[in-house]
């Protein structure tokens, strides 16, 4: 497995690992399919603290993981890997480089967002050591169902 920055050439194949995830559901807060201009602030960053990584195995692109700071500076992370290849360490590995991109961009505190129902979502972020920090009691999908949105923080330093 190779972890690398994010490239153009990426788009189509990110935008489809995401669309595939919406299309199922129950796993991310998108609920519509996205364009791939959509990930064009990780391809050319105004700064080094928006990144995305990706995960390819023999060149095909399988995961990838961003980081953006939110109003307060604190490190937003979005993880998608593509459906029915999850559990082979892609999360893992794309959390390594992650992680240490957000030492070196003087990260001190990061938020994971997970819809209450996706149980892989929030057992992964545990085991990367994020830790419940509350919880936002049910947040509308489109269609209004409630769902709730548990808030996982990691500090760092």
């Amino acid at each position: 497995m190779n972890i690398r920055k994010v490239t153009l050439e990426d788009l189509d194949a990110i935008t489809k690992i995401i669309n595939e995830v919406v299309a199922i559901g129950g796993t991310t807060a998108y609920q519509s399919s996205l364009q791939p201009s959509h990930f064009d602030r990780f391809v050319t960053p105004e700064d080094n603290r928006t990144f995305m990584h990706v995960a390819e195995v023999d060149g095909v692109v399988v995961g990838f993981q961003w980081m953006s700071p939110d109003k307060n500076g604190m490190g937003v992370i979005a993880t998608f890997t593509k459906p029915g290849i999850a559990q082979r360490g892609i999360g893992s590995a794309l959390f390594q480089q992650t992680l240490q991109c957000c030492l070196d961009a003087g990260y001190t505190l990061l938020d994971a967002t997970i819809r209450g129902d996706n149980s892989g979502g929030l057992a992964y972020y545990s085991k990367m050591g994020f830790e419940d920090h509350s919880v936002t009691r049910a947040v509308p999908l489109e269609d209004g169902t409630p769902v709730d949105r548990v808030h996982k923080r990691m500090k760092l330093g």
